[in-house]
């Protein structure tokens, strides 16, 4: 009949629920398996892309850990709102706001234990010539002209940050015959007179692979030249400007890589720290990010950052995955044994993202440290035979 038809569909659910509630009490009792995060790390298999399982853009709600906390209260708001209220009165863009950086909140309220608020200005102003599918800052085939009183502002806004350790970035102007290379130097120069302990990370251009123009931003006093990847070079056409490929970023910091440099100027440092970052997330595969890294480490590149790419806009590019922290841990372990001096690899590390700051200030203040212990041996070793000579006489 009918109703007895319906019986077992009815038992059936019956000892499903039964099932149910006995698997939730042991998953409650487990504390290992208490979340879908520990339950991964709990397991022995080994982590690849494949085995963390990569999270489809508009499949499930945005993961945990890309969720970041706004600047509020009594001591992150006054920092956030300092910084913005001296880069409105001297007319500066940030990469920060252009950009829409998740991390400004962080950086520019000074984090969560006190550190000193910072942000990475921007020179040349807001405009780019070029039109990369995965960035939102604003492009202009004729941008407007360079603020003259831009280096002195700028060298004003880092000494009022307080800090030891800033990033400077820029848009890229092909529109000038030197891509702004000069005025990348004068901006660098003048921030060194007024600050001359200051460390200096800029992120800059290609400048069209010219190497004289590498060469002047490079030896303009520059600490760590930084120059982005971006992606794997499957992509890169997809990705990135026509004028910006992957070969040619390559040439670019093999070149500074190369570079020797005036230690008198440098603190003692003779050779560039370099740097550059690849962001995930945008359709590549996993053998195609470990030849980029060892693309990369040929090119003598010193420290790479990884990060989750995050769509900024709806006019730009589609976020293809949203890679798992698992994975992120893999790419840096493997960073570090392919012979990297630094590796930031997590969903929200970003190229200038002060949380490398502390680790390569260590780094070049202990490369400078040797450099002038050298020196300092080299000197009493050259000088011991005149000593020698003398006692004898």
């Amino acid at each position: 009949t009918g109703a007895e038809a319906q019986q077992p569909p009815a038992a059936l659910s019956d000892a499903k629920r039964e099932f149910i509630e006995k698997f939730r009490q042991r998953l409650a009792a487990d504390p290992s398996k208490a979340d879908l995060d520990n339950y991964i790390e709990g397991t022995d298999m080994p982590v690849s892309v494949s085995s963390v399982g990569p999270i489809k853009r508009g499949h499930e709600a945005l993961p945990p850990w890309l969720k970041l906390k706004l600047p509020k209260g009594t001591t992150h708001r006054p920092r956030y709102n300092a910084i913005r209220r001296s880069m409105r009165e001297k007319k500066l863009s940030t990469v920060c706001e252009e950009a829409k950086c998740p991390n400004i909140g962080e950086c520019w309220g000074g984090g969560e234990e006190g550190e000193s608020a910072t942000a990475t200005i921007m020179l040349m102003g807001s405009h780019c010539t070029r039109g990369c599918r995965f960035c939102s800052v604003l492009t202009s085939r004729t941008p407007p002209p360079l603020d003259p009183e831009e280096p002195i502002k700028t060298a004003d806004a880092v000494s009022e940050m307080g800090v030891d350790y800033i990033v400077l970035t820029m848009v890229d102007r092909d529109d000038l015959p030197d891509g702004g290379s000069k005025h990348i130097s004068t901006c660098i120069k003048a921030i060194k007179e007024k600050s001359p302990n200051m460390l200096l990370e800029a992120l800059v251009g290609d400048f069209n692979g010219r190497n004289d123009l590498i060469a002047e931003v490079a030896s303009s006093g520059l600490n760590v030249f930084a120059h982005n990847i971006e992606c794997v070079e499957r992509i890169t056409p997809n990705v990135r400007d026509r004028r910006a490929n992957y070969r040619q970023t390559l040439k670019v910091l093999e070149h500074a890589s190369a570079l020797k440099l005036d230690s008198s100027v440098m603190g003692g440092q003779t050779t560039l720290f370099t740097k550059s970052s690849i962001m995930l997330g945008l359709g590549e595969r996993e053998e195609e990010i470990r030849q980029c890294l060892r693309d990369l480490r040929t090119a003598g590149v010193s420290a790479v950052t990884l990060g989750q790419y995050l769509q900024p806009s709806r006019t730009r590019l589609k976020v293809s995955r949203y890679a798992h922290p698992l994975e992120f841990e893999m790419w840096e372990k493997e960073a570090l044994a392919m012979g990297f001096l630094y590796c930031a690899s997590g969903p929200m590390v970003r190229s200038s993202y002060r949380a490398g700051e502390y680790y390569i200030k260590n780094i070049l203040k202990k490369q400078m440290a040797d450099a002038t212990a050298a020196a300092a041996a080299a000197t009493l070793a050259s000088a011991e035979p005149t000593i020698a000579s003398a006692a004898v006489n």
